[in-house]
């Protein structure tokens, strides 16, 4: 790709990206203006109040460039003065490409082979690449469709080492193929694939530990993991197909488990911390809050705090104060006191997918078709401050911002907005 595919014609949103003031929790530490990968530095969708747009309309948001592509779901991922993003091609091979942020120039990309087909049901959702890439600010890490890890250098895109989990595990190929967005810590990287949750030696590729190995195999988990403190204990927060689990980062040894009720395995949220519980919501179940506490024993007690009717998609909530913003299945926002779980409001539809953001005050949402949306964090009301549709293409992909600019991969190509 080179500068005659840069255009700022008809511009299509999959995902945005944003920078985030917060540490990172990423192998060797990074920037404070980066976006390194799935929902940011701490997988949180938080951005600093001080870099948020005031106004949606063209005069104040502005296209920068726009790049066509070919189709993804992965998320772009933002480092120094590059733009990540991934795309699948001429029907048997996925490609990561990186790109200049302030002209759309390419820099490098790499390609490799790998393709399938969701199954019938699913068809509808595409036959692409979904993860989203995770960067330590040397290396990106890509997740591709067919079970596969790509290890490449940040600024060349070189290979420095590939891994097939069906050919190190023996595992079979996943009906949905790999959905999972890798997370890196302290040298170490966990992703859910090979039928498990792996955990990886970031620089080599060797595999440190295989753990929550599913019995069939054959569909892997589509929820991507958290890493946080629960009552004093650093650990992985990971959601199966099946259940809600924390896991020892060091040995890969669960602490404890609790079943997660779901239509197919749809587990797909990233599970939400809030002080010492966790929230999670899946397809063809409901809303769940859990508290715990650990005991004497070593072992780990998991009580239910509260249970709702609201069932969320694919969306994964953001947390302001003590309220919980979700796009449920129904196409509804709704606000959630955390703390009792009481149903504050619901909004009419809007879209069958949000990719959220917020500052703390607002909330900045893109749906599927490409609207963009600004939105008060009033716990009292919906209250929708400015709309624009920046995209005519499907927006499936994450959304991301970095300093002054926004990032939207959309199905068939890369956006770049700013404001003023």
């Amino acid at each position: 790709m080179t500068m005659n595919r840069r255009h700022f014609g008809k511009c299509a949103v999959a995902g945005l990206a944003i920078g985030s003031g917060r540490q990172l929790a990423f192998a060797g530490g990074s920037a404070p203006e980066n976006w390194p990968g799935w929902r940011g530095p701490k997988r949180t969708a938080y951005v600093p109040e001080r870099i948020w747009p005031t106004k949606l309309d063209q005069e104040h948001l502005k296209l920068v460039w726009d790049v066509p592509l070919e189709k993804s779901y992965s998320g772009p991922v933002v480092i120094g003065d590059q733009v990540i993003t991934t795309e699948s091609r001429a029907k048997d091979q996925e490609r990561t490409i990186a790109f200049d942020r302030s002209s759309g120039q390419e820099r490098w990309a790499t390609n490799w082979s790998g393709s399938m087909s969701v199954p019938f049901f699913a068809a509808s959702n595409g036959s692409w690449i979904r993860s989203t890439p995770v960067t330590d600010g040397k290396h990106i890490f890509v997740g591709g469709m067919c079970d596969y890890l790509a290890c490449l250098d940040v600024r060349t895109g070189e290979k420095k080492y590939t891994i097939d989990f069906k050919e190190r595990f023996g595992s079979p190929l996943p009906s949905f193929g790999q959905v999972c967005s890798p997370i890196l810590d302290e040298g170490r990287l966990y992703i859910q694939s090979g039928g498990g949750l792996v955990c990886l030696d970031a620089l080599t590729g060797e595999t440190l530990w295989r753990a929550l190995v599913e019995k069939d195999g054959m569909m892997s988990a589509f929820s991507s993991p958290m890493i946080e403190t629960l009552h004093g204990v650093r650990q992985l927060i990971v959601q199966t197909r099946n259940e809600l689990c924390g896991v020892e980062l060091a040995s890969g040894n669960p602490l404890w488990q609790k079943k997660v009720e779901s239509f197919r395995g749809m587990n797909i949220l990233t599970p939400t911390i809030w002080k010492d519980s966790i929230f999670t919501s899946s397809y063809g179940g409901k809303s769940l809050m859990f508290d715990f506490e650990p005991t004497e024993s070593g072992a780990w007690k998991v009580i239910e705090r509260w249970s709702a009717k609201a069932e969320a998609y694919m969306s994964s909530p953001v947390v302001i104060g003590e309220f919980l913003y979700v796009h449920l299945r129904n196409q509804r926002l709704v606000c959630i006191d955390l703390a009792s779980g009481e149903e504050q409001w619901r909004s009419r539809p809007y879209g069958k997918y949000w990719s959220m953001l917020t500052n703390g005050k607002q909330i900045l949402a893109l749906d599927e078709q490409g609207k963009l949306l600004l939105i008060n964090a009033n716990p009292k009301a919906f209250e929708l401050v400015d709309e624009r549709v920046v995209s005519q293409n499907e927006c499936w992909a994450h959304l991301a911002m970095v300093d002054q600019q926004i990032f939207v991969r959309h199905l068939l190509g890369l956006s770049v907005f700013e404001w003023s």
